[in-house]
């Protein structure tokens, strides 16, 4: 496969580094900071274009990765329909549900494939959870919760453009916590209510929300709790915990840390105690996940088929997070902190 990538910052490297060891070829990339995306294209054996379209209509290019800020997502897919490029984004998949359902259809018109990178529903322990749950092995489930307390610094922080709402659609809920969000309703199903508060600003210096908790509640029947932070130092890795009616799992980083099911006789769960988790350093992740997902989107674009983690998941995560938020701001609006009702 050859892939342009759109927007050369930190996280692009990471996957520049996937796709080297899969044997993919990153053959044109683009970045809004010139230098910066000749230095990505020296090292990376790329060539630089000046513009994203040129990335977007680039011969050679099989599918373009876009990997720059969650508020320039339409334009690129737009170039791509033009050009009938499969495209791939860096999550979350935009900065409001709107935006998100116009990439979707703008896509599902053009006849191309759009993926979002969620590159933890290719770990090992999401994978065998996501198995388990789905063959009952857990029983109903009854609680279904992620807690991310994660620290950044206030030099993550200092660019103005870092949790703003305009820029990345909010704080650590949509940018940090955005993760745990979509394997959760991937385990877990959609969910029908929610209650939530925040605090905006309350370490660092930006607009948005770098402490978040919101209570949910699933269409089948079970209860769930969010808490998301940037501000909790020095940073702990983050956590999905699923309880049913025979037992609990919790995820721990990328990794499996506890299977407690009563009866169990199933796959031997892949239970593990060293985890990578960006808690305190957003670059401490795995490659490997990443690779599983670029295979896939290669794999669907070969088969024609759709990819594991389409346009349609990414929307779902996302409306979790535009709910809390909604209900966020309503309350605090009427100042009233919390309230007796729920999102519909």
């Amino acid at each position: 496969m050859k892939v342009g990538i759109v927007g050369t910052g930190a996280i692009s490297h990471k996957h520049a580094l996937a796709y080297r060891n899969l044997g993919f070829e990153v053959v044109a990339c683009t970045d809004v900071h010139e230098q910066s995306g000749r230095a990505f294209a020296a090292q990376h054996g790329a060539e630089f274009m000046p513009d994203y379209r040129g990335v977007c209509s680039h011969p050679d290019v099989d599918y373009v990765d876009v990997c720059t800020f969650p508020d320039f997502r339409l334009e690129p897919l737009k170039a791509c329909a033009e050009s009938g490029k499969h495209i791939q984004v860096q999550k979350p998949i935009a900065t409001n549900v709107a935006t998100a359902r116009e990439m979707i259809e703008t896509a599902r018109a053009a006849g191309i494939l759009l993926g979002v990178v969620s590159q933890h529903r290719f770990d090992d322990s999401c994978l065998f959870l996501n198995r388990a749950i789905a063959e009952g092995r857990l029983g109903r489930l009854i609680q279904c919760d992620a807690y991310v307390k994660w620290y950044r610094s206030p030099e993550y922080y200092s660019r103005p453009i870092k949790g703003s709402w305009a820029v990345e659609g909010g704080g650590a809920l949509i940018n940090q916590a955005i993760h745990q969000i979509d394997v959760l309703r991937w385990f877990a199903g959609p969910v029908d209510r929610v209650y939530a508060m925040w605090q905006l600003g309350s370490v660092h210096k930006i607009e948005s929300e770098d402490v978040v908790n919101a209570l949910l509640h699933y269409e089948n029947g079970a209860t769930g709790v969010i808490q998301a932070s940037t501000a909790m130092r020095p940073g702990y890795s983050e956590r999905v915990e699923i309880h049913g009616t025979r037992g609990t799992a919790v995820i721990t980083g990328d990794k499996l840390t506890s299977w407690d099911v009563q009866g169990d006789e199933g796959e031997p769960a892949p239970l593990a105690s060293s985890v990578a988790s960006g808690a305190s350093d957003p670059m401490a992740i795995s490659l490997e996940p990443f690779e599983r997902q670029f295979l896939d989107f290669a794999a669907a674009i070969r088969e024609r088929r759709k990819p594991l983690v389409g346009g349609e998941e990414g929307l779902a995560a996302l409306e979790i997070v535009e709910r809390i938020y909604g209900f966020c701001r309503k309350n605090s609006a009427a100042e009233t902190g919390a309230s007796v009702a729920g999102t519909d």
